[in-house]
């Protein structure tokens, strides 16, 4: 009795000590924001419909979550069941992956305005670099939902519920993501986890949609899928003021620092604070190297490598002037040489025309301030191959 009694402490403690090595990682994130005009929102309602979205995962893993987001929205919403598999072409999935996720163990669950949930943990064998889709079934949902606008992938919608093995007969489909905001895996406590903030350039304007070729994503697959990535860029996002959404410095503690599991993060922000000057720019000089200094010590505080990444050239663009390209070259030059910053990531040189310093190469843009898809494959590469450079000291 004695022998089993001591057995069982020893298999418990060994149950423990795994669980400790272990850690929740997020493989996938969103930054949730606020719809920003009529069109950020379906034609359709998502009331008492489904909705099937697309995401793509940097690490895999055996274990998962989801987290849902009501926190920019004013009323409860209702999710009466989620569903995750594997994704397959346009709305397809691979039906023997299809598994119900459950909160507290009930298929439903109701979110307050303000408020995220988590799924329980699931049992799941997710693929790193795959492509998960993501099925919710919504009960009441309110007027202007919590999403994300610049997706890159296509969302389905339909009518009434959705179930795996019947077919998903969308009636709308648009480029935006909603209530979804983070995908975690339960990962050796080793892994690095890689949060990138940034504005449209990160987000993926630019890309071929549902190609998933954001330079995160190019990022991701260079490091072969054992490290994780996650994209929190926002389309027309500023640092400190006068862009779309919260700016940084009021989003970055709940979009970079409450990620689960990031030990590095990628600050690549600041064009269109630059972009917005109206005056010599040397306000909004010192106030983007104000906040990076800020971020940067927010991340050291919790034992987080941060790494600045240098604002890329936008000649030919509207946001080009003299004053403008000298603030980029004086912030540029700030990125390079601070202290504060355990590396730079030189998109700049990455980028630039050899010919022409001020401007992307190019065959690489595709509105002379956004890269194009081959613009965004060269710096996502780039991005992996001066991390790898930044693990080795």
């Amino acid at each position: 009795m004695r022998k089993f009694l001591i057995t069982s402490v020893l298999v418990c403690l060994a149950l423990v000590t795994l669980s400790a090595q272990n850690k929740w990682t997020a493989t996938w994130a969103t930054a949730v924001e606020r719809p920003f005009s009529a069109s950020d929102m379906p034609k359709t309602s998502l009331s008492d419909n489904s909705l099937r979205q697309i995401i793509h995962v940097s690490i895999g893993g055996k274990k998962l979550r989801l987290q849902l987001s009501n926190e920019m929205s004013e009323q409860p919403v209702e999710i009466k069941s989620v569903y995750i598999a594997d994704a397959g072409k346009g709305e397809a999935i691979d039906v023997s992956t299809a598994t119900y996720l459950t909160f507290n163990g009930s298929r439903s669950v109701t979110i307050e305005p303000g408020k995220a949930v988590y799924t329980d943990a699931a049992a799941y064998k997710l693929k790193p670099l795959q492509c998960l889709s993501v099925t919710i079934h919504y009960g009441q949902t309110p007027p202007k939902a919590t999403t994300h606008r610049g997706s890159r992938t296509t969302s389905f919608l339909m009518e009434g519920e959705s179930k795996p093995k019947a077919a998903f007969a969308a009636v709308e489909k648009f480029e935006h993501w909603y209530n979804i905001a983070a995908l975690e895996v339960e990962a050796p406590a080793s892994t690095r986890c890689i949060a990138c903030l940034g504005n449209s350039i990160t987000d993926g304007r630019g890309t071929t949609t549902d190609m998933q070729n954001r330079w995160t994503d190019i990022m991701a697959e260079a490091l072969g899928g054992r490290v994780a990535v996650i994209n929190l860029g926002i389309g027309g996002n500023s640092v400190v003021s006068g862009g779309i959404s919260a700016p940084a410095c009021e989003r970055f503690n709940r979009d970079i620092l409450s990620q689960q599991g990031v030990t590095d993060v990628i600050i690549f922000q600041g064009v269109n604070d630059i972009g917005g000057i109206k005056d010599d720019g040397a306000r909004t000089s010192r106030m983007l190297t104000k906040f990076y200094r800020l971020f940067a010590k927010k991340c050291r505080e919790k034992g987080i490598q941060v790494y600045g990444g240098t604002i890329t050239p936008f000649k030919n663009s509207s946001y080009y002037s003299a004053v403008h390209e000298q603030v980029r070259q004086t912030v540029n030059q700030w990125i390079r040489t601070s202290e504060y910053y355990d590396g730079c990531i030189d998109f700049d040189k990455a980028t630039s025309d050899p010919k022409d310093q001020e401007a992307l190469r190019e065959e690489w843009q595709a509105d002379w301030l956004h890269p194009n898809a081959a613009g965004y494959k060269a710096m996502g590469e780039y991005a992996a191959k001066a991390f790898l450079e930044f693990q080795k000291k």
